[in-house]
């Protein structure tokens, strides 16, 4: 049925977009996720874990987990909220701030290599389709 067979590519370009996607990552000593966080970061800085867990659609401990070794690894800094000392906030230390360029390398490059070959047209029938399969999981 060509209903499996939709989701059988569907199943095959997430798996192969993601192992392209970790190896490039790697590269910068980062995992898939801690990417998003840096680059949140950089469009807002100095937001608590908590929004950081709200914006990226992720659970609060691993946001927790991921701050942690995004800070062990110099790329983050937590600091005390200056009027209530009860709230961290997240800040890109400058190390941080560095990596920013070459994610959005990544992102750009995995982005051509996925949509490489299609047309204009195809590209908004494609983009029109996928939205209503988001919409259809919601």
């Amino acid at each position: 049925m060509i209903e499996n067979e939709i989701r059988e590519l569907l199943e095959v370009i997430s798996v192969k977009k993601r192992r392209s996607y970790s190896n490039q990552l790697r590269a910068l000593d980062l995992h898939i996720g801690q990417d998003q966080l840096l680059c949140r970061l950089s469009q807002q800085d100095g937001v608590t874990q908590s929004q950081l867990s709200e914006s990226l659609n992720c659970e609060p401990p691993t946001i927790a987990n991921t701050v942690k070794s995004l800070e062990t690894y110099g790329l983050i800094e937590r600091k005390r909220d200056v009027n209530d000392a009860r709230v961290n906030r997240v800040y890109l230390s400058e190390k941080g701030k560095k990596i920013i360029a070459p994610v959005k390398e990544v992102w750009q490059s995995e982005q051509d290599k996925l949509l490489e070959g299609l047309t204009e047209e195809e590209l908004i029938l494609l983009k029109g389709l996928l939205k209503k399969m988001a919409n259809n999981l919601n």
